[in-house]
């Protein structure tokens, strides 16, 4: 008889949900991309857990205790790895970034929408029943993947200033905008998810056009809206947008800057 595996939430405090490499390629459905808010990280802990990077884990903001119901292998984005055995619990606490992933050997083996396993909450699709995770839910476990790596550590995201590519929407923007996106200190308001890290700080002001079309968007891009708040997208935002765009965070600082907690500051550099 084959071992039915599964990981059950005995607690959460805080947010979680099921998140993996993102389901590309349906943008033009609507569909954003998703994945992991810090990719290096799930990879991290996939690596503990000895899976592929982009493996189904969860995705957690705060506090969570899980209890294996089977032998489960579950990995951090510490590098570290814990056994459980059948009935065993263990709580994991996040610490110094805004999210952390916990992995399990073999991935958690929930249904694939469009090709993806991960949580998209604005549209209650994928994960877990479309929805964030909450005490007494049980994710099934997946078999073992025959050709896992070993455990290794991922290095870091960059740290320091965040790197930007300028435009394409500078048109729109007043004279002195970019000079105050490049000069000033803004901080990661407490109102930022998934589809968008917010900043408040220096408004950066943008010139009225009351007839902008909307515009295909990206993950990093720097939408300004009228309140000229910085909002930078996330991995689950609007697959088009009206607001101008000022400019773009580089690939390889995105994670960084989605690690951040709430009140940390955030300076960027083109």
């Amino acid at each position: 008889m084959i071992e039915i595996v599964v990981i059950e939430i005995e607690s959460i405090v805080g947010f979680a949900s099921v998140q993996d490499g993102g389901r590309p390629g349906h943008m033009h459905e609507g569909v954003p991309p998703g994945g992991a808010l810090v990719p290096e990280r799930l990879a991290t802990a996939n690596a503990a857990a000895r899976n592929p990077p982009g493996a189904a884990a969860i995705e957690f903001a705060g506090t969570i205790a899980v209890t294996a119901r089977g032998s489960l292998l579950l990995g951090t984005d510490a590098g570290a790895t814990h056994a459980l055995g059948d009935g065993e619990t263990r709580a994991f606490a996040g610490k110094e970034r805004f999210v952390h992933y916990l992995a399990v050997r073999g991935g958690l083996d929930v249904p694939r929408v469009l090709g993806g396993r991960g949580t998209l909450v604005v549209a209650a699709l994928g994960g877990h029943e479309g929805r964030p995770l909450r005490r007494g839910d049980r994710l099934p476990v997946g078999g073992e993947p025959p050709d896992a790596a070993p455990a290794r550590s991922l290095p870091e995201t960059p740290r320091g200033p965040v790197r930007v590519v300028l435009g394409p929407d500078l048109y729109r923007f007043d004279a002195n905008a970019i000079d105050v996106l490049l000069g000033s200190t803004f901080l990661v308001d407490a109102r930022s998810d998934r589809v968008g890290t917010r900043l408040s700080g220096p408004r950066l002001v943008s010139t009225p056009e009351p007839a902008a079309a909307s515009a295909p968007m990206v993950r990093g891009a720097i939408q300004v809206p009228p309140s000229g708040e910085a909002i930078v997208l996330g991995p689950d935002h609007p697959t088009t947008g009206g607001y101008p765009v000022i400019a773009t965070v580089v690939h390889a600082h995105l994670g960084s800057l989605a690690s951040l907690r709430v009140g940390a500051t955030v300076r960027f550099a083109s």
